[in-house]
């Protein structure tokens, strides 16, 4: 496993060779400079996970320290918690408008240290992984989310969603109507995961496909909820003459115009309180099989596995038109 690694700008040894210590014992990788220009020197190169600058250095405070990182697009991004021996107001505010994510006031106490550290990491880790048109969580927080819930043994069910005809409102109405069309999904689910409970995750695979973690007592009220809201939402996404038709005209792949139905959204529902599932190659599997299903079937759909495994016959739980 990769350890984070945490750049320390402390003109101060003892206090540098604490840090150090105490990072390092944490499991923490910890590469030291001296002062502000060290550390602007360093950073492109190591690209650490977080900086922990020092306010009060010689040949560069810390102030400049942060504006240089945030003005160079290698080190824009990178989490920065200041180190600071004023607890004022000013000092505080001069950090943060500098773009600090953080501070530390010395001197600091070594658990507080270690928490806002894990906290920067955690929304970093957070920000590099969500999907930038929703800001919801992308492929690798739910593949971890996923596992999570499969290792806990406790039952959970996952909603995977999807929009039927998307690529003809996308090439009909273009980009931006597109990602339009893709945000105004992601707030309902957004909205319906809400209200029922602490424990739903909604995730963004990408284009206009989506996950829905839940309970499995929770999971169909959701999957309907979505249903309703999207096929309320939809007749404002299009233009009034194709609303009145009820389609658009686009090429299809012979590069003949065809008919394609307003958008409806299909929903595969995988409980596992009915279905043995051991690990998330064989829950996705399911989950596909029973969307290929329900795309056969016209309006919007959720349908769900309610058998074994090993006879995986999908029924329709629901189905509007």
């Amino acid at each position: 496993m990769v350890k984070p690694r945490i750049l320390i700008a402390e003109d101060e040894p003892h206090l540098r060779e604490v840090l150090h210590m105490q990072l390092e014992l944490a499991g923490f990788e910890v590469i030291e400079a001296c002062d502000g220009a060290v550390a602007l020197e360093l950073a492109p190169q190591v690209q650490p996970d977080v900086i922990l600058l020092d306010v009060m250095m010689p040949r560069m405070d810390g102030y400049e320290a942060l504006r240089r990182l945030r003005a160079s697009y290698a080190t824009r991004f990178i989490p920065v918690i200041m180190l600071t021996a004023k607890d004022t107001r000013e000092s505080v505010l001069t950090g943060f408008q500098g773009g600090a994510n953080d501070y530390l006031t010395k001197p600091y106490d070594r658990n507080e240290l270690l928490l806002r550290v894990n906290n920067q990491l955690n929304w970093s880790r957070q920000q590099r992984e969500a999907n930038p048109l929703t800001g919801l969580p992308g492929n690798l927080s739910i593949n971890r989310e996923t596992e999570q819930r499969l290792s806990s043994g406790e039952p959970f069910a996952l909603l995977q969603v999807d929009i039927d005809f998307f690529k003809a409102y996308n090439d009909h109405y273009g980009y931006p109507r597109g990602d339009e069309a893709i945000q105004t999904l992601s707030r309902i689910l957004v909205e319906a995961a809400g209200r029922h409970g602490d424990g739903t995750f909604v995730g963004h695979i990408g284009g206009d496909d989506f996950v829905l973690l839940s309970t499995p007592e929770h999971a169909e009220v959701i999957g309907q909820e979505i249903i309703e809201a999207f096929s309320l939402a939809v007749p404002s996404l299009y233009d009034p003459e194709d609303r009145e038709r009820g389609h658009v005209e686009v090429k299809n792949r012979q590069h003949e115009l065809q008919d394609f139905p307003l958008m409806s959204v299909t929903i595969a529902m995988v409980s596992t309180d009915r279905t043995q599932v051991s690990h998330l190659a064989q829950l996705t599997d399911i989950a596909q099989e029973l969307k290929a299903h329900g795309k056969g079937i016209p309006g919007s759909v959720l349908v769900g596995d309610r058998r074994h495994t090993e006879a995986r016959a999908p029924d329709v739980e629901r189905h509007a038109a």
